[in-house]
């Protein structure tokens, strides 16, 4: 797999970081904490969104899902042409093809997620895809924090649970 580019822009920490905001309320909600923004072309945050997969009993409820859905909402149109999508860690096979059918143009991820991400790490759903769309991904700007995040997220649920951290479970990430 191609790895993804690193040319980030001057705004895209602190896009990334209301992204963070959003994955702290995921980490809030007890939900794993992965968190979601969407800028239009100008800058302008139109959706936004955490994991609530536990919350709404619904496999499709990822951060990147409901931010979509709500910057469709709020641009009163299902084609996001010049938008970035800001994600704490790298979008699954689902969510990479809801961007590339939203169409999307930029992708800006965390963390590499090595078991399910599908933006060039574990599978790639949108470089050379059917619908011949050129889609921009960068990945690794704030990885550490993300891992940091998600790995307390973990290691906080396997002690609600009374595990006693005998049986790990890997993140690879």
């Amino acid at each position: 797999m191609d790895e993804p580019s690193q040319i980030f822009v001057p705004d895209d920490a602190h896009y990334l970081r209301q992204a963070f905001r959003q994955a702290e309320l995921a980490f809030e909600a007890q939900e794993v904490p992965i968190g979601c923004v969407i800028t239009d072309a100008r800058g302008r945050v139109v959706g936004k969104g955490y994991n609530q997969v536990e919350r709404l009993k619904d496999p499709t409820a990822h951060a990147e899902i409901l931010a979509i859905t709500a910057a469709c909402q709020t641009l009163e149109n299902w084609r996001l042409e010049g938008c970035t999508l800001y994600v704490t860690l790298e979008p699954c096979p689902m969510c990479a093809g809801a961007i590339l059918n939203s169409r999307i143009d930029r992708v800006v991820y965390a963390a590499a997620d090595q078991r399910f991400g599908a933006c060039g790490t574990r599978s790639d759903v949108l470089t050379g895809n059917a619908l011949n769309r050129l889609i921009k991904v960068e990945g690794g700007l704030m990885s550490e924090d993300s891992i940091a995040l998600i790995r307390l997220f973990f290691q906080e649920m396997r002690a609600r649970k009374g595990d006693s951290g005998k049986k790990s479970v890997s993140l690879d990430l």
